[in-house]
């Protein structure tokens, strides 16, 4: 690895630096299984894809796994090697940010679980136009956020907070199309509810993506930004 995507001091005990290569790497593989299930979760839908659904319920053991070991590395490396400055910001912003990438990996599942129901019942879905769009910037937003956190880019890491705005008015716009169906077609409501559950779900996986990205602005600078404002955010990554 380059010293550009290094966001660890080097050690004299080759030890440490291979824990901390690898808690990065597991971290990269957690994301690559939760963006996968994130992507198949709205393809699936999309397509009332019944067996797709079930493989993104079936990696969501998966993840669940990764985030177990993931925390459990964290632990023995804060009390084995007592990290101290940019080592312990990078454990600390890993260790939370496994927590939203589980989450997402929980959305994923809960989207694939409505899609099974859709196939069993047989029913179509309304709203799939929202779905598309909302499913497409979300899985950006991750992409985007995990991309950040392999590269130490924390500009990128605020494009991706400025992006959960655009997901919220999506969001929100999505909504209002949705509930003009029920208004317009009572025989759609039940139908037009799964729609909503669903985008409530992609929109709290662009929430957990922006919690990534404010980890990652937290591993580089040192400053907690959760709960920010986006232009108090802008300053620190500016600096």
């Amino acid at each position: 690895m380059s010293d550009s995507t290094r966001i660890y001091s080097q050690h004299i005990s080759k030890q440490f630096n291979d824990e901390l290569e690898k808690l990065r790497a597991d971290f990269a593989q957690m994301g690559e299984l939760v963006t996968r299930q994130t992507g198949d979760a709205v393809t699936s839908l999309l397509t009332q894809d019944a067996t797709l659904a079930q493989s993104v319920l079936d990696l969501d053991r998966q993840t669940n796994e990764k985030e177990r070991l993931i925390d459990q590395d964290c632990t023995q490396i804060i009390a084995l090697r007592q990290p101290a400055a940019i080592d312990l910001r990078l454990i600390i912003s890993i260790s939370r940010a496994v927590v939203d990438l589980e989450r997402i990996g929980d959305e994923a599942s809960r989207v694939a679980k409505q899609t099974l129901d859709l196939v069993q019942c047989d029913s179509g879905t309304k709203g799939l136009k929202e779905i598309r769009h909302t499913g497409e910037l979300v899985v950006e937003m991750l992409n985007l956020a995990l991309k950040a956190f392999h590269t130490g880019d924390t500009e990128l890491a605020y494009k991706v907070v400025k992006f959960d705005l655009d997901v919220d008015q999506e969001y929100q716009s999505a909504m209002r199309s949705l509930i003009t169906f029920m208004m317009e077609d009572s025989r759609a409501i039940t139908n037009v509810l799964k729609a909503i559950w669903v985008l409530r779900s992609l929109e709290r996986i662009g929430d957990h993506a922006s919690n990534l990205a404010e980890q990652l602005i937290y591993q580089v600078s040192g400053t907690d930004v959760r709960h920010m404002e986006n232009r108090e955010i802008k300053e620190i990554v500016r600096d």
